[in-house]
Parts: C-alpha cells; sequence; structure tokens
C-alpha cells in the first residue's frame, strides 16, 4: 500500500471519530461510560471476527504460534485502549465536543515520544515542524482559548497520553504481524468485556437506557470501532508513528464540526483558520519527505 492511500485510510477514520465524539456525548443521558463503552467496543469486535479468522486461515497464522513477548504487547495495546476510552469516556460527560476532540488531539506531541524513548525511533525533521503547527491549530480550532479546565477536561488530557501509546504500540504490532484486523477484533472484544463486566453491576443500565441510545451504539460499534479502528491499523503498516499522528489530529477538526452541526457547537473565525494549519501540517509532513526521496533516488 503506498503512503498516499494509507494516509486517505487515515483521514477516512478521522471523519468517523470526529463524528463519533456526538455520539458518545448524547449517549451518556442514558447509559453510563462503563456501559455504553462495553456494550460499543464488544459489537464491534464480534463483527470483525469472521474477518479475523479469514485473515488468519489467510495468512496461514494460528494465535498459539505468537510469541510470549507479542502477547505482552498486545496485552499493553489492550491496557492502552482501554484506559484511554474509558478516560476520554468519562471526560466527555462532563465537557463539551469541542474541547474533549481538542484535547485528545494532544496524543500528536505523546505518540513520537514514546515512540523515541521506547525504540528510539527518530522522526523525519519536518515533524518536528509539523507537530507544533498541528497543535496550534487544534488549539485555534476551539477559539484560542479553552477557559476554565474542568474535570473532564484534566481526565481527557491524561487520556491523549494512552491514546499516544496506542497509536505506537498499533503501530508496531501491525508492522510486525501484518495482522491488521485479528489485532482490532482481539482488542475491542477484550476491552468490551471487561467494561461491561464492572458496568453491568456498578451502573445497573436499563434495558430502556440501550434501546435509547441505540443509534449510538450501533454507530460507534460498528462505524467508529470496527471500521475506523482498523483502517487505522491497516494505514499504520506503512506510517512511521510521528507521521501517522499528525494525520489522527484532523480528528479534532470532525469533532468540533460535528459538534457544530448537530449540537450547536458554533465554530468561531478564527477556528477555520486552525482548521486550515491542521490541514496544512498534514499535508507538510506527508509531502516533504516524498520530495526529499523522489530527489534523493534521482540524484
Amino acid at each position: 500500500m503506498s503512503r498516499p492511500v494509507a494516509v486517505l485510510l487515515l483521514l477516512i477514520a478521522t471523519v468517523i471519530w470526529g463524528l463519533a465524539f456526538v455520539a458518545q456525548k448524547s449517549a451518556m443521558d442514558h447509559l453510563g461510560p462503563l456501559s455504553f463503552s462495553g456494550t460499543r467496543f464488544l459489537l464491534g469486535g464480534v463483527a470483525l471476527l469472521p474477518f479475523a479468522f479469514a485473515e488468519l486461515k489467510n495468512k496461514q497464522v494460528r494465535l498459539g504460534d505468537v510469541s510470549r513477548q507479542r502477547w505482552g504487547m498486545i496485552g499493553l495495546l489492550c491496557g492502552a485502549f482501554l484506559v484511554g476510552s474509558l478516560l476520554q469516556q468519562y471526560g466527555l460527560a462532563v465537557t463539551s465536543v469541542t474541547n474533549s476532540g481538542f484535547l485528545t488531539a494532544l496524543y500528536v506531541l505523546f505518540a513520537p515520544l514514546i515512540a523515541y524513548l521506547a525504540v528510539r525511533a527518530k522522526p523525519h525533521p519536518i515533524i518536528y515542524l509539523g507537530a507544533p503547527l498541528a497543535l496550534v491549530g487544534i488549539f485555534y480550532l476551539n477559539g484560542g482559548h479553552l477557559g476554565a479546565l474542568n474535570f473532564g477536561d484534566m481526565l481527557v488530557i491524561v487520556s491523549a497520553v494512552f491514546w499516544g501509546a496506542h497509536v505506537f504500540l498499533l503501530g508496531q504490532l501491525s508492522r510486525a504481524t501484518a495482522l491488521p484486523v485479528s489485532l482490532s477484533a482481539i482488542t475491542f472484544v477484550s476491552v468490551g468485556l471487561i467494561c461491561l463486566a464492572f458496568g453491568l453491576p456498578i451502573e445497573a443500565p436499563s434495558i430502556e437506557g440501550f434501546a435509547a441510545t441505540w443509534v449510538q451504539i450501533v454507530y460507534t460499534g460498528l462505524m467508529s470501532t470496527a471500521v475506523a479502528f482498523t483502517l487505522q491499523a491497516i494505514a499504520q503498516q506503512h506510517l512511521p508513528t510521528a507521521n501517522a499522528a499528525i494525520v489522527l489530529s484532523a480528528e479534532s477538526l470532525f469533532a468540533a464540526l460535528g459538534g457544530a452541526l448537530i449540537l450547536g457547537e458554533r465554530l468561531s473565525p478564527v477556528g477555520y483558520a486552525g482548521a486550515a494549519l491542521i490541514f496544512f501540517a498534514i499535508i507538510l509532513v506527508e509531502a516533504v519527505p516524498a520530495i526529499t526521496n523522489r530527489r534523493a533516488a534521482a540524484a
């Protein structure tokens, strides 16, 4: 797969996730974070199981052949996904969709930092310009201010650290195993079962609550979970961690647009400048390395 196609897949995923912020926020009127998260992740994981089995059969891989070290990394991947998603969901219950989208995108900084600390992965120098540009764009997208940070905002900030770890681990495992669909299915089923195991006794959700949020559950379970995260796993086989994180920062743009169109959270004029900066940063980090490589090959 070429890098432009991989970037396109990531951008499609960010559109889906950006709109999912609205669904996640509105679902909190009827279900607790654990019950909602468990249901959506289990639905997404079960939907992927037939494709995961087909992938394993096609590549003639058995789960029993996976090394203990690789299973350890998969466990870390599931843990990062579990903590990141739950902190984000709890934070969304008390903060705005726009703030949550902005603060989640702080993994633009955390992902390359984690990659460097873990495996000494040095990004292309253009990342040092692209990452700050993306962050400034995200800040302006939110109107150039955050106002008073509340407890929900703080939870989302901490979740961004775990999303950064998730981006790094998913990239490493996708490239090492070439089993993106299976990795996604294992992650979603595991996290979904853990969330429901705690959510059902603690939150005691009602049948009426599930009935009132079935649209949000189906959208976030099938589109945001099964489709978007699998697109991320596939695309990250072909992109460095730092580049993938900056492309994924466009999620905050679509979260803000979804909040504006559906929930009435209006973008300010400076917000559009922020959106332009985000896309400029994405183009920059993808175009400059490609041009440099072409010139080197020609020379």
